[in-house]
């Protein structure tokens, strides 16, 4: 899962360092949106602006374990 959401991102994010320790500092409000609003529909989730927290989205693993738990509450 996290390649998959790696490559989303990157290809929806050419300019974002996916792999940053602060991915969160390095995105704009569209940035954030862009990939609330990717995972939303590749994963089949509900994300909303209250999932778009820097803890969230600190890191790739932070945005795969958000996915995760999202995924998992679904069911």
């Amino acid at each position: 899962m996290k390649q998959h959401i790696r490559e989303l991102l990157e290809e929806a994010l050419p300019l974002v360092d996916i792999d940053s320790d602060f991915l969160f500092s390095e995105l704009d409000s569209l940035g954030v949106t862009t990939i609330l609003m990717i995972l939303s529909k590749e994963y089949d989730i509900v994300l909303e602006a209250e999932d778009a927290t820097p803890k969230n989205l600190k890191t790739l693993d932070a945005i795969v374990a958000m996915v995760t738990h999202k995924i998992a509450d679904r069911k």
